[in-house]
């Protein structure tokens, strides 16, 4: 039984004999604040939860080294990062008609030659955006814009960002968009910026949306932080600052502002390596072999359906 998080892993507890008498073998997933919620109950509960498992599946090296620290056994770990779907997008067009696409979506203008910075996902603390409106946008150019797809409890301190600094024609809040509009968000944007920082009992476990951007064309200039670093591979779909560095951050943008070639390159192998590394028919693989040791069996490789 493979139980999709820790939430419902919790059920290997009461279930735990039952199971075992009848030879079935127990593992999970496990996502980052399914493991490391700051609720002391819950934190108690845990190491029975990885006591009662056969294996533990994190999504990342971060992820796995938080369930170490709760009690979870060595030999019990095995990470396995999340996937995503190649069919999610249409293909690549260039990026004069991608970004007229995405003026059409969403409304709105931009000024000829901008370069558009983009982020996705829920707007809590440890997402580093209001930090990133505050601290980085100024350093940037004028010409250069930063639009966030989503909503959640820091979208005023975003905002608060945003009028402190004068922003309101550089910064935009889209709220959360359509799935169409969200792809033209990925295809139309330059990079994607993912500046997160820490924030205890709430840990980055991996970045799904890293890869949904990479998928769409959008190198990453990412934290150097938890689950994060098990996405971006330096210089190959993106690369990693650490946390908090303001400079570090406009640095890496501002080498893709002043070589707009150098950017479609990264744009291309970003796309390229997501498509190599992150491909479900890839992490699915790794899935099967790591439960068929787990049951100490072995199951043959299938070749995909052409059709």
């Amino acid at each position: 039984v493979l139980f999709s998080s820790m939430v419902t892993a919790s059920l290997a507890v009461p279930l735990r004999r039952v199971l075992a008498a009848a030879g079935v073998r127990t593992a999970a997933i496990v996502h980052g604040r399914d493991v490391t919620l700051p609720v002391r109950p819950y934190q108690r509960f845990v190491p029975r939860v990885f006591d009662a498992l056969d294996a533990v599946l994190p999504v990342s090296r971060a992820t796995g080294a938080a369930c170490l620290e709760r009690g979870l056994a060595a030999e019990k770990l095995h990470v396995v990062p999340n996937g995503i779907d190649l069919n999610r997008f249409a293909p690549l067009n260039d990026p004069a008609t991608m970004r007229r696409s995405l003026l059409e979506a969403v409304g709105g203008d931009l000024p000829e030659g901008a370069l558009l910075l983009c982020s996705v996902g829920r707007q809590v603390e440890r997402k580093g955006f209001a930090w990133f409106v505050d601290q980085v946008m100024p350093l940037l150019p004028a010409d250069v814009h930063y639009w966030l797809a989503g909503d959640g409890p820091e979208a005023g301190a975003i905002e608060a960002a945003i009028d402190r600094r004068g922003l309101q024609e550089r910064v935009r809040l889209l709220g959360r968009v359509s799935e169409a509009a969200l792809e033209q968000l990925y295809r139309g944007a330059d990079l994607f910026v993912m500046p997160n920082i820490p924030v205890p009992g709430d840990m980055e476990g991996f970045g799904v949306v890293m890869l949904e951007a990479g998928l769409g064309g959008l190198p990453v200039i990412a934290a150097r932080l938890e689950g994060i670093q098990d996405v971006v591979a330096e210089g190959k779909n993106g690369h990693l600052v650490e946390s908090g560095d303001a400079w570090g951050f406009s640095e890496a943008i501002m080498a893709y502002y002043d070589d707009r070639e150098a950017l479609q390159e990264a744009s291309e192998r970003a796309a390229a390596y997501v498509r190599d590394t992150f491909s479900w028919q890839a992490v699915a693989r790794r899935y099967v072999d790591t439960l068929a040791a787990v049951v100490g069996t072995s199951v043959p490789v299938l070749e995909p359906d052409p059709a």
